[in-house]
């Protein structure tokens, strides 16, 4: 294999396969990059064997060929050199080397046989559909926040997709959740996608396939199987494995019978809680709010006595309350409240709370609340 090719498209393309590769894996050829050079294009590809990541870029071939080589090494060499970089790379006669070349920058980097390099599968993907880019998105962003990251309970350690059809309703559904707090995003159902069966995508692709987003524009081809999902976003594409798991009736979870309605500036809000939590403990970030008549009051102590409250106008004209939130889960959740105001729906100090942003009826989510 010979070729040359521009440091920047050599650089994208290896940035959206390397994170794939996990930096510690007992299989060494999962530390590297499959390159392939045919033609006027060098094809790069990675996996951890759960999740799989191809791109491709231009490039003048000299002498087709492929090999294998570490991903985070290439990729960090290609980083470091000087922007307007022209790169050659070219493999010796026996294929255990690949020599990269510079300016006056030479690399010589040790390589294994692209035949040894697995395949992910080629499971046909039964369903597949279109969805606008500004919808994957909000879904991602209105959700992974509350992926679970307990490894015990893995059929929460993703984000739950599925398509809701009810009457004229058609809709599709992320939902995430960790037992303590949940969120649910509904955008328009793509064409193609009603008989789609319903999954859980894993949290690394999640992470992932949200990377790619902010450089393209337009539409993403999805293609859905019961055990595998693909994303074509742009030149790159990502195939995954889905949890094979049964997602919670998370229905039963979303309180339905909370009267108890208070509504809150989302930033004033957001930056008492962060304020206050600073002096609540680092394992429980506990903080308490006091509702009363027009006013809500966010107060925190700790083990060795320090206090804080701070009190925020609120629209409220029920009864008194207190109740106990994980300020790190209230943070989050205002983060992805786009709205000026948050509207929280209690029942009581022990029951779930219903959140809405009051300018997005299409999102919801519930936070557990905790004793302080």
């Amino acid at each position: 294999m010979k070729l040359a090719i521009e440091r920047a498209a050599l650089l994208k393309s290896l940035a959206h396969v390397q994170s794939v590769v996990e930096r510690r894996t007992t299989i060494p050829i999962l530390s590297n990059v499959k390159l392939e050079a045919v033609a006027d294009q060098l094809s790069f590809a990675a996996t951890d064997m759960d999740l799989a990541a191809t791109d491709r870029a231009v490039a003048e071939v000299e002498q087709p060929g492929r090999t294998t080589v570490s991903a985070h090494m290439l990729y960090d060499i290609v980083r470091k050199l000087p922007e307007a970089s022209r790169i050659q790379l070219a493999t010796d006669e026996g294929g255990g080397e690949i020599a990269l070349t510079a300016g006056r920058s030479h690399f010589t980097l040790p390589c294994l046989p692209a035949n040894d390099f697995p395949e992910l599968g080629n499971d046909e993907l039964e369903h597949g559909f279109v969805i606008p880019v500004a919808d994957l998105k909000r879904i991602i962003d209105k959700t992974r926040f509350a992926i679970s990251t307990e490894e015990t309970r893995y059929y929460l350690n993703g984000v739950f997709l599925h398509a809701y059809v009810q009457g004229a309703t058609s809709l599709l559904r992320g939902v995430a959740t960790d037992g303590h707090r949940l969120a649910r995003v509904e955008v328009p159902l793509p064409k193609g996608a009603e008989g789609m069966p319903a999954i859980i995508v894993p949290r690394k692709t999640i992470g992932e396939v949200r990377k790619l987003l902010d450089e393209v524009e337009g539409d993403i081809d999805v293609r859905v199987s019961p055990g595998r999902i693909q994303f074509v976003i742009g030149d790159a594409v990502l195939l995954s494995r889905l949890i094979d798991g049964t997602f919670p009736d998370y229905e039963r979870v979303i309180p339905t019978r909370n009267d108890k309605r208070v509504l809150v500036q989302t930033k004033p809000l957001h930056q008492a809680v962060d304020r206050v939590a600073t002096v609540s403990t680092e394992k429980s970030r506990a903080v308490k709010l006091a509702l009363s008549e027009g006013r809500l009051t966010v107060s925190a102590i700790s083990p060795d006595a320090a206090r804080a409250a701070e009190e925020i106008d609120a629209s409220y004209a029920a009864d008194s309350l207190e109740i106990g939130f994980n300020a790190r889960y209230i943070l989050d959740m205002t983060g992805q409240i786009e709205g000026d105001d948050v509207e929280m729906v209690i029942a009581d100090a022990a029951s779930p709370t219903l959140v809405r942003d009051a300018a997005d009826p299409q999102t919801l989510y519930v936070l557990m609340p905790m004793r302080v």
